[in-house]
């Protein structure tokens, strides 16, 4: 059995494989070794493997935070605790991707979930990309950079006053929690994202489509141009795209970008893409 993992910095999608069905399909939060101690990636993993029914023969992940071989070799020994039978290959999200929506062939590819990344994929390999820089510095279309231009906007006071209202019934969130969450808090980024809930269901008032506009079409300016966009569609995945595809669509059509497959997930798709090498080699 097969272990396949599509991993963001606020949830992870697990499918246990047996030929080319899935069996199982497990939830846990996010695993992104950028933000987490060693004790808490453990904890994670002993809970989800006390659920699978089986013995799993190979594990492949597909992460944020796996920037780096040095990343991707301490991911695998940890698995390989968990999993002592089992052989492991840790990557970066941004290769899930890749495969999930291109499979063989050559194209951009977008990640905008909680956090952005991008990339240009040969078919085979990442050739290019543009770093994302985390939610402080880059993220750019992200749902943690969507939920920090509007929780600054609230606190500042420079929402319109029905949006104002709105959020403030909606949330109950005084200023003092939000900086703690913000500033105190583990994983500020998955706090900021959860915004974004609130950002979808208001999406139609003139704030809020300006706000995703501005930020979708930062992510295209100081990302996605970077690559032959006039040559080969945008291939998006992520909780952000997938919610707000019709936004995106018109966004990055002002500036010539075809937007052409936008999952939510990758774990479809890498099922796919691993079943074709277990049959095509």
């Amino acid at each position: 059995m097969n272990l396949i993992a599509d991993s963001g910095s606020s949830k992870t999608a697990w499918c246990v494989t047996k030929g080319k069905e899935c069996a199982q399909q497990l939830f846990t939060s996010g695993i992104n070794p950028f933000y987490m101690e060693v004790a808490q990636i453990e904890d994670e993993l002993r809970a989800l493997s006390v659920q699978i029914e089986g013995e799993i023969n190979h594990v492949y992940f597909y992460g944020a935070g796996v920037a780096s071989t040095k990343m991707s070799d301490t991911l695998c020994k940890w698995f390989r605790k968990i999993f002592p039978k089992a052989t492991v290959e840790a990557h970066t999200d941004l290769l899930g991707a890749a495969y999930a929506l291109c499979q063989h062939k050559e194209g951009i590819v977008g990640i905008l979930g909680t956090g952005s990344n991008s990339c240009f994929y040969d078919g085979k390999n990442i050739v290019d990309t543009v770093p994302p820089c985390g939610f402080i510095l880059g993220d750019e279309g992200s749902g943690a950079a969507l939920g920090k231009q509007l929780v600054a906007d609230y606190l500042k006071c420079r929402l319109p006053a029905d949006l104002h209202q709105a959020f403030t019934d909606y949330y109950q969130l005084s200023k003092d929690e939000i900086l703690d969450c913000v500033y105190r808090k583990a994983f500020p980024n998955r706090f900021l994202a959860s915004f974004t809930k609130f950002l979808h269901e208001q999406q139609a008032h003139p704030y809020v489509h300006t706000l995703l506009s501005v930020n979708f079409d930062r992510f295209f300016t100081h990302n996605i141009m970077h690559y032959d966009y006039t040559r080969y569609p945008l291939h998006l995945l992520g909780s952000v795209a997938f919610y707000f595809k019709d936004i995106i669509t018109a966004t990055a059509a002002q500036r010539h970008i075809t937007i052409g497959k936008v999952e939510k997930t990758a774990l479809p798709g890498l099922i796919a893409y691993h079943n074709d090498l277990v049959i095509n080699g």
